[in-house]
């Protein structure tokens, strides 16, 4: 490969030779091929020198074309300034905010808080915070990849499912704004029963995934598990929710249609629009930079957008000021009250809403969450991986990973969240988008996270937010979580008649059973209350039932690997690559507890710990990553990853 460097010459891979460049030449100074001009610059070299075998043609090609594609502003193990970590990690706050914001609101209406903003607005803060914590354990102690910790969508529909029991209804008084008192200790006991019970069915559950973690035991699971699983299992964590969302948006449709197509627009059609901000840099001082800030941004400039719509119809009341017409939900000075009424400073604190409480049947129903998030978040370990600079994680990585988030779980249900918290896909995309991989970024977000949970004025903020909003939000949410689940059928054979009939009927009996149960749940009563919740909480929640039925027929109907897709999701993402001389830079745990604990022949069989590098790797291995990729002539692991990880 030839690169031209900003010294203006040329520096031939074959050679080694510098030489001055030639701009009306077509060739290389060395004659050795043909030169493809490149964005930035960069010129790769097309057409080999004769006598090369095909073989290496085909791996320069794709080297140059992976090297052209990633490149990066800064790797995994890189510290920017301490202003652009600020910055990226405020970045990385507001890409995650739609997620951490939709959950506590969704959860609201079944926690009989509809008409109680300020305990709305204390369950987001909380959830800021804990995310915030749970962040900073992933990239510290975890799997050590700048990847952003928040709730999770899993979760959702198990607790949904458990506060559908007729134990757990709101009672009737609760749906009447006019009847509730939200400082009265009866309404308060009636939401903190139902909070105490989902916070202890997640913390039992969470132990279940800090044991699969830490035991070693989800390389073992994910032998059994496939796309044919992971696709019925994702796919129905959304669409359950197609109920809630529609009656958000149904309070007014013309105010959720426009957040859908602010939101469309931004996301899909401005994507590669890049607009120009002013910037600063010591080379270039002051300066205009352009930055793709509709792909960055595209939920919360729909939402904000939108919101500044609602004001402006409010103020010159084209919505009606009648509670009961329609629209009425769609004012922006109905829930402004709890601007004034929240603190500015509340620290939230473990058990905050009581002790918890556990029963038998959430705890099932949980367990199905679990492992759906699990399954999620192991893809996206390896992209993130692929976008950070880094090598594939090493099984005592994931393990770690997955642990931690059990960890992570456990906290979240003693906090009070109403959730568990998991790995953020969209932020993982942004690491594409920003190129920059540095987890330091990613420990700035997880402080930012901290410190608005503490400002209790940013939650009441976001629980003003006007419910048609919410609404066109969460069907652009749903549905891309819907789409996300679908797509690992791509590893699959579609043209078998096998693959075909286990997708389907895993989906449809995910939305029929769970259908059926709710409506009849009077059929299934053995006389035993605990074994009549779990089956209820169990065959209502529909990831539980098209994920096992996707499980039970993809290991028993006859199928080979190929065509079930096992072989080729593996190869996709990237399985572990065996010894390289930056698994340790990157991988290793922190503050030399790596080197300290693990280096005795026995600790190194504990799933969580590195293991011992063989004698094939170099001894002498670079202080930080950003000197492995000063090496002019790159890694063995940058050129099979074909990664470029130069700064």
């Amino acid at each position: 490969m030839c690169s031209f460097c900003f010294a203006r010459s040329f520096t031939c891979k074959m050679t080694g030779s510098v030489t001055e460049p030639k701009y009306n030449d077509i060739l290389c100074p060395n004659l050795h091929s043909k030169v493809e001009l490149v964005e930035e610059g960069s010129q790769y070299c097309t057409l080999p020198e004769l006598g090369t075998n095909e073989k290496s043609i085909k791996e320069e090609q794709k080297k140059g074309k992976a090297k052209d594609q990633s490149k990066l502003a800064y790797s995994v193990t890189d510290v920017p300034p301490w202003y652009l970590c600020i910055l990226l990690g405020i970045q990385h706050f507001l890409t995650a905010l739609g997620g951490l914001v939709a959950i506590p609101l969704i959860l609201s209406k079944e926690l009989c808080l509809q008409h109680d903003l300020l305990t709305q607005s204390h369950l987001i803060s909380t959830i800021f915070f804990v995310s915030g914590i749970c962040t900073l354990l992933q990239v510290f102690f975890g799997v050590r990849l700048p990847i952003i910790q928040g709730g999770t969508f899993a979760f959702l529909t198990p607790t949904l499912a458990m506060l559908s029991l007729p134990h757990w209804k709101c009672p009737a008084w609760t749906q009447n704004a006019s009847l509730v008192n939200a400082s009265s200790p009866e309404f308060t006991e009636v939401w903190q029963t139902r909070m105490r019970e989902v916070q202890g069915a997640i913390m039992v559950a969470s132990c279940f995934q800090i044991l699969v973690g830490f035991s070693g035991l989800i390389g073992f699971l994910m032998r059994f598990i496939g796309p044919l699983t992971i696709a019925p299992t994702i796919t129905l964590v959304a669409l359950p929710l197609f109920e809630s969302a529609g009656q958000e948006a149904g309070e007014h449709w013309g105010i959720a249609v426009m957040t859908i197509v602010f939101i469309v627009l931004f996301s899909q059609f401005l994507k590669n629009v890049p607009v120009p901000l002013p910037a600063y840099q010591r080379a270039k001082k002051c300066h205009f930079s352009r930055i793709y800030l509709f792909q960055i941004f595209p939920v919360l400039l729909g939402l904000s957008l939108t919101w500044l719509m609602c004001f402006v119809f409010t103020v010159t009341n084209v919505f009606p000021s009648n509670p009961e017409a329609y629209g009425y939900l769609a004012r922006t000075d109905i829930k402004v009250g709890v601007l004034s009424q929240a603190p500015w400073f509340r620290f939230p604190y473990p058990g905050q809403w009581g002790v918890p409480t556990v029963s038998l049947a959430g705890v099932f129903g949980f367990i199905a969450g679990v492992i759906s998030s699990m399954l999620e978040s192991v893809g996206d370990y390896y992209a993130c991986a692929r976008l950070s600079g880094a090598p594939p994680p090493p099984k005592h990585a994931i393990n770690r990973g997955i642990g931690v988030e059990g960890i992570g779980s456990l906290l979240a249900g003693a906090w009070g969240t109403g959730n568990g918290t998991t790995s953020y896909s969209e932020n993982v995309g942004a690491l594409g988008i920003t190129r920059v991989g540095s987890r330091m970024v990613i420990v700035a977000g997880g402080c930012v996270m901290l410190l608005t949970g503490i400002f209790g004025k940013i939650g009441a903020m976001f629980a003003s937010i006007p419910t048609p909003v919410i609404g066109g939000m969460l069907i652009v949410m749903f549905g891309i979580i819907t789409a996300v689940g679908i797509s690992n059928l791509q590893y699959a054979d579609m043209n078998s008649s096998r693959n075909l009939f286990i997708f389907g009927f895993a989906i449809f009996a995910g939305l029929t059973i769970p259908h059926w149960v709710k409506t009849h749940s009077q059929v299934l009563e053995t006389g035993i209350i605990q074994l009549d919740q779990v089956i209820q909480v169990l065959l209502t929640t529909g990831m539980f039932v098209g994920g096992f039925l996707g499980f039970v027929l993809d290991n028993t109907i006859p199928g080979s690997k190929e065509e079930r897709g096992i072989l080729a999701w593996k190869e996709s993402h990237g399985v572990e690559s065996g010894e390289s001389q930056l698994l340790p830079e990157v991988y290793s745990l922190p503050f030399g507890i790596g080197t300290k604990l693990c280096t005795a022949s026995w600790v190194r069989h504990i799933p969580v710990c590195p293991k011992r590098p063989s004698g094939s790797i170099r001894k002498e291995e670079p202080k930080t990553l950003g000197e492995e990729n000063s090496v002019p002539t790159g890694s063995e692991q940058d050129a099979e990853m074909g990664i470029d990880t130069k700064i």
